[in-house]
């Protein structure tokens, strides 16, 4: 499942499917969270996937896309006489600022792990963070200043040209060429960045909308107010409140007390209530309605994501 509607977190989701049956304590939930379809959710694990998930690429399709693109790359590079250039380059003075992978986005019910409210509030593990901005760092040997002009194509942006052996190096450099050449095969690449992303949004916008996660929200809104702390519209209301970043002096200092004490509010509220599991009931239906209602749309975004993972096979020797 792929979270929505903003908040920030430093760890993505691993989600998997499951039933939509009740766990012990069902009988204690409030009427609307045990209807028929209703997931009893108590952490990431116990959400199923919702449907627009099947028509877009998955974190292993964006893993596969890398490593193909990896390749392409190296294949121009080679081309233009940089026989040993590697898989992944490493960074270096001339490469751009270091990208620190730090934030996915958190879907309206926020954080589902009562472990980490406990210990780090709103925020999250800085040392995990840190090992996996280390793990995702390329290992490869840093580009010559010859080799760096051509990756990224020096002078051809702007209409120059730049003959390495007797050839034009590409618009972009290879690095360019590689995305370009990944790509050739899709029909409507805007459609495929941009159309799931686009019926999501609406989803999401008639899913706030129903009267139903309404109705969850101000309960837990009231159940975190009977708890000591105070109103909040929605869970994701709850995690973006800026009293936590304003009361930390830094990215890495510890939460306060009312911070680490409202996070477990949040969560075990969400627990008793089945709140999230009330979101992706209704998300579930909305979803599934716009699939019949599109399916043409979807139909051809998923045409286009075959032809790149054809591509990919192809690049990475697989057929």
């Amino acid at each position: 499942m792929k979270a929505r509607w903003g908040g920030l977190a430093l760890v993505g989701l691993a989600l998997v499917g499951c039933g939509h049956g009740f766990g012990p304590g069902a009988d204690d939930l409030p009427g609307y969270a045990r209807e028929a379809g209703v997931p009893r959710v108590k952490s990431e694990r116990d959400l199923p996937e919702l449907p627009l998930d099947r028509h877009e690429f998955s974190g292993r399709d964006h893993k596969r896309m890398d490593q193909a693109r990896a390749h392409l790359v190296r294949q121009c590079m080679r081309s233009f006489g940089f026989a040993d250039f590697p898989l992944n380059p490493g960074r270096g003075p001339l490469m751009s600022e270091k990208f620190i992978a730090t934030a996915v986005s958190v879907a309206p019910y926020g954080i589902l792990d009562l472990g980490q409210a406990r210990r780090w509030g709103y925020g999250f593990d800085p040392e995990r963070a840190a090992a996996w901005n280390e793990k995702a760092e390329p290992k490869g040997r840093v580009p010559t200043q010859r080799e760096y002009e051509v990756l990224h194509g020096f002078g051809t942006e702007d209409g120059g040209e730049k003959v390495v052996r007797g050839r034009e190096v590409p618009d972009g450099g290879c690095a360019a060429e590689g995305a370009r050449r990944l790509m050739e095969d899709v029909g409507d690449q805007e459609r495929l960045w941009g159309y799931v992303s686009g019926r999501t949004q609406k989803i999401d916008e008639a899913v706030a909308r129903d009267e139903r996660v309404r109705r969850a929200f101000r309960d837990w809104s009231r159940c975190v107010m009977g708890r000591g702390f105070k109103e909040y519209e929605s869970p994701v209301a709850a995690f973006r409140d800026k009293a936590w970043s304003a009361g930390r002096k830094d990215a890495d200092a510890p939460p306060s007390k009312r911070e680490l004490g409202m996070a477990v509010a949040d969560v075990e509220c969400k627990r008793k209530l089945n709140t999230a599991g009330v979101w992706w009931a209704v998300s579930d239906e909305k979803q599934r309605a716009d699939v019949r209602d599109n399916k043409a749309g979807y139909a051809a975004v998923r045409e286009d994501r075959d032809r790149v993972r054809a591509t990919v096979r192809e690049v990475l020797g697989e057929k």
